[in-house]
């Protein structure tokens, strides 16, 4: 399924897939988690990845995230072909241009939330000052307390901030409030908004939870390892809108 660009959004692809597969081999047992998945991100969007467990989104992320790579079919981002490249090359992509939020937040502990972030940093060409980036996902007051000190929900916004202080163009969170209430959820949400219009990042979200589908431009369903519907929202909500 190729869908068309969003209309009210660049209609630059940042990612094209195409007919990606991949097939996990579990001794002598085949199990496919993609069956030939075609798929476009644009530059800027906010989209969500909808599916069941099992659906194959996270494994569609990984790729494009270059954590993974998939058994057959070609990834393009920003015309270069990742399925092209080593493995050297796919840690350069990762560090240069990718953003990854994951479900379980990987602090060090022994770290404060300056100092998570700060990690990142380090290794990039024109980061964030941290300090900059806690204060994007509202953590201005917090940036010397240890992840002991923090909520599950302010230690999911730190994890943010390390994934955006080095300024990628692609944020990819894989069910980010996954770990988290309702209420809490809802203000890490807030949190990946606000990075995806002030800093103007390709953002997408995995979820299997319908409601976070709203605030999206665009919701990408899986089903069985295939895209099984693109639409595109008229009318965003904000994460405060949100209720489940």
């Amino acid at each position: 399924m190729v869908d068309a660009p969003p209309t009210a959004l660049s209609s630059r692809a940042v990612f094209t897939a195409r007919q990606i597969t991949k097939v996990y081999h579990m001794g002598e047992v085949e199990v496919p988690a993609l069956r030939g998945v075609d798929v476009e991100l644009y530059a800027g969007e906010f989209v969500v990845l909808l599916g069941a467990s099992g659906s194959g989104k996270s494994t569609l992320l990984n790729i494009l995230g270059g954590l993974d790579v998939p058994t057959s079919g070609v990834v393009h981002y920003e015309g270069e072909e990742l399925t092209a490249y080593d493995d050297a090359s796919l840690t350069r992509y990762r560090r240069r241009h990718v953003g990854f939020v994951f479900q379980f937040y990987n602090l060090i502990p022994s770290l404060t939330a300056r100092e998570n972030v700060a990690l990142v940093t380090e290794i990039a060409d024109q980061p964030l000052d941290p300090v900059e980036a806690l204060k994007i996902v509202g953590l201005g007051e917090r940036v010397d307390h240890f992840p002991s000190q923090l909520s599950g929900g302010e230690q999911q916004r730190v994890a943010i901030a390390r994934a955006i202080a080095k300024r990628p163009e692609v944020l990819l969170c894989d069910e980010p409030t996954g770990a988290l209430d309702v209420k809490t959820g809802i203000i890490v949400l807030e949190a990946i908004e606000r990075v995806n219009r002030e800093l103007g990042t390709t953002t997408a979200v995995i979820t299997h939870n319908a409601v976070i589908a709203d605030m999206a431009d665009r919701v990408i369903r899986l089903s069985g390892g295939r895209v099984s519907q693109v639409t595109q929202n008229e009318h965003k909500r904000s994460a405060t809108e949100l209720q489940w």
